[in-house]
């Protein structure tokens, strides 16, 4: 596996140190968060880049407010009308 030193500075690295995991955990997971929301990746391959279930990935990013579904709001009104219908 390739790996790549990151320096995080001393004032980030002493700051992630205090949420309780390690910080390259903390970091691994956040740059895979981020790349899952800004939709670069699925929660498929984030799921796997983290060593975890999908519905587990899937379930935390809803905790971190990051949606599964990302309508636009005529999308979204359009599945609204649709379920209505049935």
């Amino acid at each position: 596996m390739d790996s790549t030193i990151l320096n995080l500075g001393e004032d980030l690295s002493g700051f992630l140190a205090t949420l309780g995991q390690p910080i390259e955990r903390t970091a691994r997971e956040m740059i895979v968060f981020e790349l899952y929301r800004r939709s670069l990746v699925s929660s498929g391959k984030a799921a796997e880049l983290l060593g975890v279930p999908r519905l587990e990935f899937i379930q935390r990013a809803s905790e971190l407010g990051i949606p599964y579904f990302r309508f636009t709001e005529d999308e979204w009104q359009a599945e609204v009308a649709e379920s209505q219908r049935a």
